[in-house]
């Protein structure tokens, strides 16, 4: 019987590999195909224009 505890996976940023414990409230997350992919805040803020654009048109 194994009673260890389940590992936790770290969050990692899909554009540049940035890692954390927890997820950070300033991350941002979306679900690609069924996948959640996570990005920094940093790679967030980069990259605004481009996460606003797939957003549907019932968002604005």
């Amino acid at each position: 019987m194994n009673d260890a505890p389940p590992v936790k996976e770290p969050i990692i940023c899909s554009r540049c590999g940035k890692t954390a414990e927890e997820l950070p409230l300033t991350w941002t997350c979306s679900v690609e195909n069924g996948a959640r992919h996570y990005l920094c805040e940093d790679c967030a803020r980069e990259n605004i224009r481009s996460i606003e654009g797939r957003l549907d048109s019932s968002w604005w």
